[in-house]
């Protein structure tokens, strides 16, 4: 089978709700990363085969297309067609596998990867809540599928509650995980890390000074775990606070991906070879272990063992799921998330896909690994999983 290829992965740094990227049109936010893209590669624009766009709060102005309007508000040629998915939080990761898959098959040689979410200008459901403040319909779930699972909805939170208790995770063990994301976060901002994958946006300050954006807003480099034990949980009693589960972010990520015959004809360099892809689905009201039996499947694939993995991207959702992932693989806390997660950094929905690539990507070459690992759980209980080969 003909081989898939990284040649650039890219990421804005993550906005806070309200915060830098509030004026950004989320199609202008995704545009910028599919200039970068062109502009760091070198690649001819025209050579573009396709553009596959993840975006989870398809409404407004996430609406009729983001993924094509990114194309559109971008110096990609108007002949270069796009298309716009949805896996939920999975939806760039799947972007990439999608991505890959076209070029492993010989159909295209050169395919974008990418993701966009501006959760303060589309907030989180507002897909589902629009219809209903309306009047139209009764939501996703029709009776069917509420009788066959005994449940009035399916709800993240829920999960993330359930897993703490099914693992018997503590209060302080959360915590304690979130103040490690952060100051995990605010190392490699220190040092640096993210200047390879970040592009930098011009923006407005709230006092009305213009500045560039280029570092993570969410993270907390005092975070204490006095701080986040005075947090209230969101159920009374339960575990889960805001300030151990992800953060609402704005952003948007893409990833190029070439085949062999690309690389040699548009003289480009590789950065990394993805080697293996799975999706797997499960339990949906619990909903977010996926990445457990993801992460198994992605490596019998591979024919390799967790040991073999040299750093490791779980999207950091809550606490709890990152915590059950390592309980279970038997991983080592030292290889995942070195420098930090979503609980810091945030999570941009559609966008957490090729971001967390782009982080893996630039964070194994660095450090001189070898193979990495990125999963994630995703809405409805499914998870996508990734093995790349660093070169």
């Amino acid at each position: 089978m003909a081989e898939a290829y990284i040649v650039e992965a890219l990421r804005t740094a993550g906005g806070k709700r309200g915060g830098a990227l509030r004026d950004w049109h989320p199609v202008d936010l995704g545009a910028a990363v599919l200039n970068a893209l062109v502009d760091r590669s070198g690649i001819d624009p025209a050579a573009i085969d396709d553009v596959i766009v993840g975006c989870v709060s398809q409404v407004g102005e996430q609406s009729f297309h983001v993924g094509r309007n990114m194309v559109l508000a971008s110096k990609l040629p108007q002949s270069v067609p796009a298309v716009t998915i949805d896996r939920q939080c999975g939806s760039s990761q799947q972007s990439v596998h999608f991505a890959a898959q076209a070029v492993m098959s010989g159909v295209q040689d050169v395919v974008i990867a990418a993701g966009v979410e501006s959760m303060t200008r589309v907030p989180m459901g507002l897909p589902t809540l629009l219809p209903l403040q309306a009047g139209i319909g009764i939501g996703p779930w029709p009776q069917s599928i509420k009788d066959r699972f005994g449940v009035t909805e399916f709800s993240q939170f829920t999960g993330a509650e359930m897993i703490a208790r099914n693992y018997g995770f503590t209060r302080d063990d959360l915590d304690g995980f979130a103040l490690d994301s952060h100051r995990k976060a605010a190392a490699a901002t220190a040092a640096n890390a993210f200047h390879r994958e970040i592009v930098s946006l011009d923006v407005t300050d709230k006092e009305g000074q213009p500045r560039r954006h280029a570092h993570d807003e969410g993270i907390r480099a005092d975070a204490s775990l006095e701080g986040l034990g005075a947090l209230k949980t969101i159920t009374a009693d339960g575990v889960i606070t805001a300030g151990n589960a992800s953060q609402i972010c704005d952003g948007a990520s893409g990833v190029l991906i070439v085949s062999e015959r690309a690389l040699k004809s548009h003289n480009l360099t590789p950065l990394a070879r993805i080697e293996t892809m799975t999706v797997t689905a499960g339990d949906p009201i619990i909903m977010l272990m996926e990445p457990i039996p993801a992460t198994l499947r992605a490596l019998e694939r591979s024919g390799r063992s967790i040991a073999d993995i040299d750093l490791a991207e779980v999207n950091e959702a809550f606490a709890p799921v990152p915590l059950a992932w390592l309980r279970d693989l038997k991983a080592d806390p030292a290889r995942l998330n070195v420098n930090g997660g979503a609980i810091a950094l945030g999570h941009p929905l559609g966008a957490s896909g090729a971001k967390l690539m782009a982080t893996l990507v630039h964070a194994l070459r660095a450090r001189g690994g070898r193979y990495g690992l990125q999963t994630m759980c995703e809405g409805g209980g499914i998870a996508n999983a990734t093995i790349i080969e660093a070169l």
